[in-house]
């Protein structure tokens, strides 16, 4: 969590909302980075998640991400719990729920849904409170 924590803080620089995310696989390497870049590249999809998992399947040659791990400072929105499914990544470990827009158990529970074909296991809180203060700080200097 803190390779995503430093993601987010990176994020900062291009005042993107601060969401980092990394992928690391079964022998614990980080082979995927992201954070958010939706400011930065004008690009809807540039979630730190969509980008970390990306950049996991260019490092691997393939886009299943069996073994891995997805780790992000903030509950994944739909989009990032789709991607997570469809990677087909091991895990997903969160540090803050997002009562707005959280797809793995705060509105929709998107990575748990029987109906999907693959269900990844989900570990949430894993430093919550400095996640939850670099967002807290980034939109109070916004107001």
């Amino acid at each position: 969590m803190q390779a995503a924590l430093a993601e987010a803080r990176a994020a900062l620089a291009t005042d993107d909302v601060p969401i980092g995310a990394v992928v690391v696989d079964a022998d614990r390497k980080v082979v995927g980075r992201g954070r958010n870049v939706r400011e930065a590249d004008a690009d809807p999809t540039g979630h730190a998640e969509v980008v970390a998992l990306r950049e996991a399947a260019r490092a691997r040659g393939e886009w299943r991400l069996t073994g891995c791990t997805l780790v992000v400072t903030l509950e994944p929105c739909t989009m990032c719990a789709g991607a997570a499914v469809l990677a087909r990544v091991d895990r997903v470990v969160f540090a803050a729920y997002d009562a707005k827009a959280g797809a793995v158990g705060s509105l929709w529970d998107v990575v748990r849904d029987r109906r999907l074909n693959h269900r990844p296991e989900v570990v949430t809180g894993v430093l919550a409170g400095a996640s939850a203060a670099l967002l807290e700080g980034f939109f109070a200097s916004h107001r």
